[in-house]
């Protein structure tokens, strides 16, 4: 035990990995067939998390602003990819429209939780500054992500109404209110259903984590309160900048729906 935190060693972490691998017995016992994909995200996440962990050593140690500039950009890239490439439907520039709204979402919203909530000194203390971004961009992804894939899907599958919408004269902005409205409630529902079940059915990430390094239970759910209401906004802010861009990408300025580019990934 370090400073009131039970330290986790080999044994511990071989331990854990035994439930994995339970889960993939079920998997093969039910023929379920999904132990391979199981296993491979068991190896990824260990070996990205492992790196993460080595490279975090090395920032915080030395603790320079342009080191932790560089990982947070280098987590917008990954992330934007992750958003792009989790949608069923591809267009061109999809991955750049990703990273774009969740590079603004993530600065914006990340910028007024670390220097005017937390207040952060110096601002880019990377004990602070890359866990919380990390947050807000892990969660955007998945609202980014599910709001471009109901957005492709309502244009390719409901074509015809947005185009007769068109065809009788209504403006761009008009033709593709309800897709957009319906793909950004679609990209919200995650942290909307995170939001109504805390504290009742379960304890969310970041207070465990707080009541579990020594925290007071009362200052842990004030953490909690201010991570959920921050991934709240990136993840409607990026929703809705990544709806707008698409729909700029697919719909013309004359009118003209552009359904070639829309593709299957």
């Amino acid at each position: 035990m370090n400073g009131g935190v039970i330290e986790l060693g080999p044994t511990q972490l071989g331990i854990a990995t035994l439930l994995v691998v339970a889960a993939g017995g079920v998997s093969v016992l039910l023929r379920l067939q999904v132990e391979r994909r199981l296993a491979v995200a068991a190896v990824r996440s260990v070996i990205q998390l492992g790196l993460i962990g080595f490279v975090l050593e090395e920032i915080f140690a030395l603790s320079r602003p342009s080191l932790v500039v560089a990982l947070v950009l280098a987590m917008t890239v990954f992330a934007g990819r992750e958003a792009a490439t989790r949608s069923s439907r591809s267009y061109p520039w999809i991955f750049f429209d990703a990273w774009l709204a969740m590079t603004v979402s993530c600065l914006v919203v990340g910028g007024v939780v670390t220097q005017l909530i937390v207040g952060v000194r110096p601002w880019f203390d990377p004990q602070y500054v890359i866990p919380l971004l990390g947050m807000i961009l892990g969660n955007s992804l998945t609202g980014i992500s599910l709001c471009l894939d109901r957005l492709l899907e309502h244009f390719a599958s409901r074509a015809d109404e947005v185009e007769l919408r068109l065809a009788f004269g209504a403006t761009r902005e008009e033709a593709v209110r309800e897709p957009v409205n319906s793909a950004v409630r679609t990209g919200l529902i995650p942290i909307i259903n995170s939001m109504a079940a805390a504290g009742l059915v379960s304890l969310p990430g970041m207070m465990t984590g707080q009541i579990l390094a020594g925290s007071a239970p009362l200052q842990a759910v004030a953490y909690q309160i201010v991570v959920m209401f921050m991934i709240a906004a990136a993840a409607a802010t990026g929703s809705m900048i990544v709806a707008l861009i698409a729909v700029r990408r697919l719909v013309g300025i004359d009118g003209v729906l552009k359904l070639s580019s829309i593709s299957n990934q």
